[in-house]
């Protein structure tokens, strides 16, 4: 994640969390923990509390052969990725234990068993189609009138990126989300 891009995940964060203090947020796609400090940041300033889900095992290109792929995140008792441990540590080190909280399993599953409306919901997990629009179909109804969604690699041309993204966003923002505000390619809506 670029660096503005970071700090728009931050500013947004305080718009969300001084909107409603002591709200309730969560990210899909946790990684090894950068976009969770920055949202972790803004929920402490706003006494709210980040869900950070994942399931810790990378999408299809962090896989082995695949251009994002990174040999030390793979655990040698089992030789899958697993950046639960970079997480963790991510987060202790920025003194964010008590705000973010760490959610590990499917999106979809824990969705289901997951009843607390949300303030934000910021969506960065699997590109794939089937992934990306099922981490939207099962979060974004969870969004409360005046909460914010955002989307992260968004690009209108697909020579930049994939078009689950982009297809998300433009699906919501012509249904239940208008725009907000744009950095990179992340994209912020409120939902109507």
């Amino acid at each position: 994640m670029p660096p503005a891009e970071g700090r728009a995940l931050f500013e947004y964060g305080l718009v969300a969390g001084r909107q409603r203090p002591g709200g309730t947020w969560l990210e899909v796609g946790a990684w090894c923990g950068k976009s969770a400090i920055y949202l972790g940041a803004a929920a402490e300033e706003t006494s709210s509390v980040l869900y950070s889900l994942d399931h810790h095992h990378g999408s299809e290109e962090n896989q082995a052969g695949w251009e994002h792929f990174d040999e030390s995140l793979v655990d040698p008792a089992d030789g899958r990725l697993n950046t639960l441990p970079s997480w963790q540590r991510t987060v202790a080190q920025a003194s964010l234990e008590s705000t973010v909280i760490g959610l590990v399993g499917p999106s979809t599953v824990v969705a289901e068993h997951f009843a607390q409306p949300l303030d934000l919901l910021f969506i960065d997990g699997g590109h794939g189609d089937d992934v990306a629009w099922a981490d939207f179909e099962h979060w974004s109804p969870k969004v409360v009138p005046g909460g914010l969604l955002l989307i992260h690699d968004v690009f209108e041309d697909p020579r930049d990126g994939g078009r689950p993204p982009y297809e998300i966003y433009v699906f919501a923002r012509e249904g239940q989300f208008r725009d907000a505000a744009q950095e990179g390619s992340l994209r912020v809506l409120m939902r109507r």
